[in-house]
């Protein structure tokens, strides 16, 4: 029944269905382990008398409220969609969330009548050499760890090595349009340490995408410079090392250190690089910029996490210190501000490259970070040291000189207010499950559900023991289904806001800031309607 209840992004029927098949289930499994545990303890049965005739009624009374909330279903999912602009559910939803429940529930039922039959036969067979207690416990030990292992070694593992050879095939493919560029000052084209072949697809679509200098000289009122990319892609070489040597020759080649800026980007697990946060970055610096990123792994940022979570680590450190190790050589007045940047598993890995110790006394000029995952490190220590009375959504982090928060609204520090040497953002929406899911979340109330709530969280979003961490858990998958502007999709109008205050650029005129906000995001849903989606 709670597991119907809203969260932070919409769930379709599919999505919806399969966790309250998952939460009926978990139900049912404690409802059997607590009648088996009471049993064990040979405890005396409840429910004597005119008690027991009350008890027989309690099923049906269970199976009405559930009825009821699977009415109410839609209302509460069209308010977390109003939030989010997006139309009412279709009439059919609950209908078809309870068939697939009902499903779900069939098979994890089937599982766990599996389970309990090898467990028994172990038993059995076990009782012969040793006591029954004892033969119990080892039938129950054996299933666990055989069903353990089958489900992660084999089946989970299987998987994932599976969706990684997809992923590479898919990767390798160039579409009959897309041809290597012949400008020479673009990676991939004549002269190139990278060849078109070796930038993959995510590399291709980042390198040859971007605002031309007209475009950027029309969308500013002044003249432009052509934006400089460099990007690497995993088959270029075959160490982290490698690929980040190439790297650092293909961006000396491009000229991108006699630029005004430079920025590393750390890409998603695919090698994706945000076009809402370079696209911005680039018109606000009328092409006076030059970027870099480096590909690491071929599947998305969780399948990463799970199946490689050191090897993003590694890369994102190889490419930041190869950059920054020939960049302090450089004259102090002739070298571009440098900066660093990365969206989800690539704001955690970006942030992991960056060690403070190292350049305490050449320090970078900022960072800029998206929807940093639940497990960034120094951003959950940041958070959790923010000033009293801050929400955990929108944190204050000292007074705020060196780290500052943003989402939809801004920051809640005035843009005048005094910076330090090194300027640091993280844009985070509350919306995104990927930035505040934490597995704590099954026995305690999430920080981020006090008042006041971020605007674009449904103020019928409540907290339920062990069903929120499982409706977080599903938000995350969903998290960059939701439209721009929300879940863990970021609009290029808020990364304007988030590079101005990395950049410095804070006395820019408020309307054209606004008339530039509207122009990159109207570019941007176009370019998302062509593709289906984001990355």
């Amino acid at each position: 029944m709670a597991s119907l209840t809203p969260s932070l992004v919409p769930r379709g029927y599919i999505a919806q269905g399969l966790l309250s098949g998952v939460c009926f289930a978990l139900g049912y499994l404690l409802g059997v382990g607590l009648s088996g545990g009471w049993h064990l303890l040979q405890l005396p049965e409840l429910g004597r008398g005119r008690l027991q005739q009350v008890l027989r009624w309690l099923p049906l009374v269970c199976l009405l409220g559930c009825a009821v909330l699977v009415w109410w279903v839609r209302p509460w999912q069209d308010a977390v969609r109003a939030v989010m602009g997006l139309a009412p559910m279709e009439q059919t939803y609950s209908l078809r969330l309870l068939l697939i429940a009902l499903v779900t529930f069939a098979v994890l039922l089937a599982v766990g009548r599996a389970f309990v039959w090898v467990a028994r036969r172990v038993g059995r067979s076990a009782r012969r050499r040793v006591p029954a207690p004892v033969a119990g416990v080892l039938g129950v030990s054996v299933a666990a760890v055989l069903f353990f292992f089958l489900a992660n070694g084999v089946l989970l593992r299987g998987a994932l090595h599976l969706a990684d050879a997809s992923f590479r095939q898919a990767d390798a493919l160039i579409p009959p349009d897309p041809r290597a560029p012949t400008d020479a000052l673009q990676t991939g084209g004549p002269g190139s340490w990278v060849s078109w072949e070796q930038m993959g697809r995510a590399g291709r679509d980042y390198a040859s995408s971007g605002p031309s200098a007209s475009e950027i000289s029309s969308l500013m009122g002044r003249p432009a410079l052509r934006p400089l990319r460099v990007y690497v892609g995993l088959p270029a070489a075959d160490t982290a090392q490698a690929r980040a040597r190439l790297a650092l020759r293909e961006l000396q080649r491009q000229g991108g250190f006699q630029r005004s800026t430079l920025v590393v980007i750390t890409p998603t697990g695919t090698g994706w690089v945000d076009p809402a946060a370079v696209d911005s970055l680039e018109v606000l610096l009328r092409g006076d910029v030059a970027s870099v990123a480096v590909q690491y792994s071929y599947l998305s940022s969780p399948l990463s996490l799970l199946v490689e979570p050191e090897y993003g680590q590694e890369s994102a450190q190889a490419l930041f210190a190869e950059i920054y190790s020939y960049w302090r050589t450089l004259p102090e007045q002739q070298r571009p501000r440098l900066y660093v940047h990365g969206l989800s598993l690539g704001a955690m890995n970006s942030e992991r490259s960056v060690n403070l110790f190292d350049m305490i006394d050449t320090p970078i000029h900022g960072a800029l970070w998206s929807g940093p995952p639940f497990a960034t490190r120094y951003w959950r220590q940041v958070t959790d040291s923010r000033v009293e009375g801050s929400p955990e959504w929108r944190p204050v982090f000292r007074d705020s000189r060196s780290v500052r928060f943003m989402n939809q609204d801004g920051s809640a520090v005035p843009a005048a207010a005094p910076w330090g040497r090194m300027r640091v953002v993280y844009l985070q929406y509350g919306s995104d499950a990927i930035t505040f899911f934490r597995a704590q979340d099954a026995w305690r109330e999430p920080e981020w559900m006090d008042a006041p709530r971020a605007s674009d969280v449904a103020p019928a979003v409540r907290w339920y023991p062990l069903v929120t961490m499982l409706q977080l858990a599903l938000d995350m998958l969903l998290a960059d289904r939701t439209p721009m502007g929300y879940g863990h999709v970021f609009a290029p109008a808020h990364y304007v806001l988030g590079w101005q205050a990395v950049l410095g650029l804070e006395d820019m005129d408020a309307d054209a800031v606004t008339r530039l906000q509207q122009q990159l995001d109207a570019r941007r849903r176009a370019q998302r309607d062509q593709t289906g989606g984001g990355g």
